[in-house]
C-alpha cells in the first residue's frame, strides 16, 4: 500500500505519534508484522531543503528494514528534489509496508485459525503435490502457500487440526475478480498480454504489499468447499480396503489423499497444459500464466503471487501468440480458442454449470473444446465438476492396471484409446464403487517417483501385516498349485510320448 500525507515541518516533532494516531489500529498490534517499516521524508524550514528520513520497524528484523531504508532513501530524495518543494510547501510522505515473510505458525498462533482435521482425513503434503493442482508451494516445512478464491493462503497441519492463515490485498481486486466470475459479470483484465510482459510493468500493475486481514466463516466455508471435507475420506479408504488388498496396503502408507474442488475454470485451462508433460515443467507454465494475464494480489519473500486469469482474459485475440513466446508450443492456441469458444458459445456460468449435469453428459461437453481430450476431461469433471466416478487415464493408470490387478484387456495396444479408456474406468469403478476417482488418485500419488521414500521408509519401520502375509502365502500356495499342476502335465505328456516312441521302436 501507498498513501500521501500533506504534512509541513512543524510536523516533523510530532511525527510518530502521527503515525501511531493513524496506523496504530491496523499494524502496530500485529507482533506477525515483523517486516512493516515507514519510510517518510520531510523537509526542514531552514532557508534550504533538507531531508529527515524516519523509519519505524515493528519488530525483530532489523537488518532488512535497514537494507530495505538504504536501498530507497535515495530514490525517495530524488523524487523529492525533482518536485521542487518551497519552504513553504506541504511535502509528500511515502508510506509503504512491506510484509517480507511468509507467514509461519511457529512464529505464533495469534492470526491463524484452524478447523479440526485429522492426518487421515487430510495430508497436506500428498494433496497439494500430487498434480491436481498446481499452485501451491511448499514455503516453509510442513506450509503450503497458494491462491483459492482470489486470495493467497498458507496451510499447515498439526495431527489433528489444519491451521491456516489468509492474506488480504489492499484493494481486493484478486476477490473482486473472483466475485465476478462467479456472479457471471465479464471481468476484463485490464493488463492485457501486449501491455503486460515481464520487463515493462505499469506502476499501477505491480503487485501490491498487504496487511493482514480478519479470518472469516467465508473464508472457512471456502477451505472447506475446496477440501470437500463433508466427505468422510477414513470411512472410503475402509470400504476400498475391504474390496481391494492392494489398495490397503497402500492406504497403510498413503493416508489422507483427498480429492481438491477447484474452480472450473482454474481446473480446465491448467490441465490443457499438462498434455504431454510432467508436474514441475506444469506448474511452471501456469505461474507463467498467471504472472502475465492474472490480476496481481501480493507479494510475500519477493514471490509475486497473481490470480488464476478469466475466461475474457484467456480468450484476447493477442493470448496465442504471448503464450507461444512464453513457451506454451501448441498448447497456446488451446487455451485461447478454448476460451473464446465458452464465451462465444455457452456464457461465462456455462463450466461451473456442468456440476449439476449427469457425469457422461459433462465430459462429452468438455471434449468439444479445443485442446481437450478424454483424459483431460475426466480430470475436470473430478476435480471440479463434483464426478467422483470419473476416472483420468494416462499411461501411468494404465500401468498400474496392468501390474497391480492384472488388466489383460488391450495389452496388444500401444495407445489408449477411447474404448481402453472406458474399459479400465469401468473396471475401476466395479471395484470401488461411486467415489472410484477418489481411489485412483491414491494410487496414482502411490506411483510419483516424489514419493517413493515413502514406500521405502514404510517398509523398513513397519513389519507385515498378519493377514497381509496370510494372503501373499494363500496366493503364494496358489501359485506353486497351479506351477506343481502344470509340471506334472507336461511330465505326463512327456512320459506318454516316451512309451509311444518305445512301442513304435519295438513294432
Amino acid at each position: 500500500m501507498e498513501c500521501y500525507l500533506g504534512m509541513t515541518a512543524s510536523d516533523f516533532c510530532n511525527l510518530q505519534s502521527f503515525i501511531k494516531a493513524h496506523f496504530a489500529h491496523e499494524w502496530l498490534a500485529d507482533p506477525v508484522d515483523e517486516g512493516l517499516w515507514f519510510l517518510c521524508g520531510l523537509r526542514a524550514a531552514a532557508g534550504h531543503l533538507q531531508f529527515h528520513h524516519f523509519t519505524l520497524s515493528i519488530l525483530r528484523n532489523k537488518a532488512e528494514v535497514s537494507r530495505i531504508f538504504c536501498e530507497n532513501m535515495d530514490q525517495m530524495e530524488h523524487k523529492t528534489l525533482q518536485n521542487g518543494y518551497t519552504e513553504d510547501s506541504k511535502l509528500t510522505v511515502s508510506i509503504k509496508t512491506i510484509m517480507a515473510k511468509h507467514a509461519v505458525l511457529s512464529s505464533g498462533a495469534k492470526m491463524w485459525r484452524c478447523l479440526p482435521c485429522v492426518k487421515s482425513e487430510l495430508r497436506l503434503d500428498l494433496t497439494l503435490a500430487c498434480g491436481q493442482s498446481f499452485r501451491w508451494r511448499e514455503t516453509a516445512e510442513g506450509h503450503w502457500t497458494g491462491v483459492m478464491g482470489g486470495r493467497v493462503w498458507t496451510l499447515t497441519q498439526t495431527d489433528d487440526s489444519l491451521w491456516y492463515h489468509v492474506y488480504k490485498n489492499q484493494d481486493n481486486r484478486g476477490e473482486e475478480c473472483d466475485r465476478k466470475r462467479k456472479a457471471g459479470v465479464a471481468f476484463q483484465v485490464e493488463n492485457k498480454p501486449e501491455k503486460r510482459s515481464r520487463v515493462a510493468v505499469k506502476e499501477e500493475e505491480k503487485p501490491v504489499a498487504v496487511t493482514i486481514g480478519q479470518d472469516t466463516e467465508e473464508e472457512e466455508e471456502t477451505l472447506r468447499d475446496y477440501f470437500q471435507l463433508n466427505v468422510k475420506l477414513v470411512d472410503l479408504y475402509r470400504e476400498w480396503g475391504a474390496a481391494d488388498p492392494h489398495f490397503r496396503r497402500i492406504a497403510d502408507i498413503f493416508t489422507g489423499v483427498r480429492m481438491l474442488r477447484q474452480d472450473p475454470t482454474e481446473c480446465l485451462f491448467s490441465f490443457i497444459c499438462t498434455s504431454n508433460n510432467h508436474i514441475s515443467r506444469i506448474q511452471g507454465m501456469v505461474e507463467r500464466l498467471c504472472q502475465t494475464l492474472g490480476a496481481p494480489l501480493c507479494q510475500l519473500d519477493q514471490a509475486s503471487y497473481y490470480n488464476f486469469p478469466s475466461l475474457s482474459a484467456l480468450a484476447d485475440n493477442s493470448v496465442e501468440a504471448c503464450l507461444r513466446d512464453l513457451g506454451f508450443g501448441y498448447r497456446a492456441r488451446f487455451l485461447q480458442q478454448s476460451a473464446k469458444q465458452i464465451l462465444d458459445t455457452h456464457g461465462l456460468q456455462w463450466l461451473e454449470g456442468l456440476r449439476s449435469a449427469p457425469y457422461l453428459q459433462a465430459r462429452d461437453a468438455l471434449r468439444t473444446l479445443p485442446g481437450v481430450g478424454t483424459k483431460v476431461a475426466d480430470c475436470v469433471c473430478l476435480m471440479s465438476l463434483d464426478k467422483a466416478a470419473a476416472v483420468p487415464i494416462d499411461t501411468h493408470v494404465w500401468q498400474i492396471a496392468k501390474r497391480d490387478y492384472n488388466y489383460t484387456s488391450g495389452t496388444a495396444q500401444k495407445s489408449i484409446t477411447d474404448k481402453l479408456h472406458r474399459d479400465i474406468g469401468d473396471f475401476f469403478r466395479k471395484l470401488w464403487g461411486p467415489y472410484a476417482g477418489w481411489a485412483q488418485s491414491v494410487l496414482f500419488c502411490a506411483d510419483l517417483k516424489k514419493f517413493q521414500k515413502l514406500k521405502e521408509m514404510s517398509h523398513l519401520r513397519q513389519p507385515q501385516k498378519e493377514e497381509d502375509v496370510k494372503e501373499e502365502m494363500v496366493v503364494a500356495c496358489e501359485k506353486t498349485k497351479i506351477k506343481t499342476e502344470e509340471d506334472k502335465t507336461v511330465k505326463n505328456i512327456k512320459t506318454k510320448a516316451a512309451r509311444h516312441k518305445k512301442a513304435k521302436s519295438s513294432v
